[in-house]
């Protein structure tokens, strides 16, 4: 048995939707356990190329059950348009290979509207959301006043709370937000819609993964955003609304800390951030410019383009602490195929002072410069390499140079978008850990 944790190492994006595409195949049930949809997982699979929101991304093998746990916070409509457009593709033909917590809480349509007023009203000071309603969702979880997908199988108990919600909402909304409200039966009508197509989906996650563990079942547990979004650890306040790091998993699916077997960190050979926030190693330069052409940085769900840079070395050992990563997958190395050099920031400046670790105050992390080391690229197409030692040596040396900073093992390093652009170093429901 073995039950492994699927997270970001930086500000989200960095390719954790292949990363749990690739291991799917080795496990029995995919468990998304945090955030909304203001997440995009893309996979691609020949030519096709998949964005998923809610759907965990194991969801392209058919044998396979997939999970959406209680601490996701879930737009009906959202997660519908998922499941359509993969039933379309040809994926998901049995409707049991999905299940939805009956705890995970919703997002109402005054939820989106309250995040996109607030964002306007923020003018520059603005943190950068996407405006799908996951703060205000989870603001609403934490002030118990939340309307959970079980509620929504139950009109009365539905109406009930919706009524309550509504008479607060609106008041924001229109004195404080200055914005418009909501009718009740508008709502009412559209969700009880929603409640009829999910109704087959929804059980209880946490009892029905306890059950295969104890089969021996293994169990991929996967994660939304990046560790340094974390509300708890991340650049606060410029994080999402959710605990991204490792441990979220157990809230957020409904297990215990000594069922995780082993943590895997996802990082791009560099770095990016989408939305505001500091950004030690942004590159605001041609070479930034050609990153993000290359590496088609680009937000899965709101287009967005994303902040490019060197990676930043004091930022992974950070994620390492946080969430006890055990083994990294390195993606989109490819990208940096045609620079040479190639910098890696491996400490910060601040002030004189030289930084080993990532700084908890904004105002100083927003103040650091990146010191940074060269190595030589390798001016060579990845695309087609499948074993480590057919790798360029230089390329072998960047990931070796990665491991020595980390003092953590690669595991696997992604040569391309496509499932099959990977090299696969170590299989972690194969092997377990190995100490560097």
């Amino acid at each position: 048995m073995a039950n492994i944790i699927v997270i970001g190492m930086q500000w989200g994006d960095e390719g954790k939707g292949k990363i749990v595409d690739l291991l799917t195949e080795f496990a029995d049930v995919v468990v998304r356990f945090q955030g909304g949809n203001n997440a995009g997982h893309t996979v691609v699979v020949g030519e096709e190329t998949i964005i998923l929101h809610l759907v965990p991304s194991g969801a392209l093998h058919s044998q396979k059950k997939c999970l959406i746990g209680n601490g996701v916070v879930v737009d009906p409509q959202v997660l519908l348009e998922d499941i359509d457009d993969l039933k379309k593709r040809g994926y998901f033909k049995n409707d049991n290979q999905l299940l939805i917590s009956e705890d995970a809480h919703l997002i109402l349509p005054y939820h989106r509207r309250m995040d996109v007023a607030r964002e306007r009203m923020k003018g520059e000071g603005k943190i950068g959301t996407t405006g799908r309603g996951i703060g205000p969702a989870y603001e609403d979880k934490v002030g118990r006043v939340g309307i959970r997908v079980g509620d929504l199988l139950d009109e009365k108990i539905f109406r009930e709370k919706l009524e309550a919600n509504l008479s607060m909402r609106n008041a924001c909304l229109e004195t404080c937000l200055h914005d418009k409200g909501f009718g009740l039966e508008a709502i009412l009508k559209e969700y009880v819609g929603y409640a009829r197509k999910l109704k087959k989906y929804v059980g209880n996650t946490s009892i029905f993964i306890d059950r295969q563990m104890k089969q021996g079942g293994h169990i991929l547990f996967e994660g939304a955003q990046g560790t340094h979004l974390d509300v708890d650890h991340g650049t606060y306040p410029f994080v999402t609304s959710s605990n991204t790091v490792a441990g979220g998993a157990c809230t957020g699916a409904g297990v215990g800390p000594t069922k995780i077997t082993e943590v895997i960190g996802v990082s791009k050979a560099y770095t990016t951030r989408v939305g505001g926030g500091p950004f030690p190693t942004e590159l605001k330069d041609k070479v930034g410019e050609r990153i993000r052409e290359r590496g088609r940085e680009f937000g899965a769900t709101t287009g967005r383009p994303r902040r490019c840079g060197w990676l930043d070395i004091p930022l992974l050992r950070d994620a390492i602490r946080l969430n006890g990563i055990t083994g990294i997958a390195l993606t989109k190395i490819d990208v940096l195929s045609e620079f040479d050099p190639i910098k890696i920031c491996t400490s910060y400046k601040y002030r004189g002072e030289r930084l080993e670790e990532v700084p908890s105050q904004v105002k100083v992390l927003q103040e650091c410069e990146p010191v940074y080391e060269e190595i030589q690229g390798w001016k060579t197409e990845l695309r087609n390499t499948r074993e480590f030692d057919d790798l360029p040596p230089r390329a072998r040396e960047y990931v070796r140079y990665v491991e020595e900073l980390t003092n953590v093992e690669v595991i696997i390093v992604s040569v391309g978008e496509r499932r099959e652009e990977t090299v696969l170093r170590r299989n972690p429901f194969l092997h377990g850990p190995r100490l560097l």
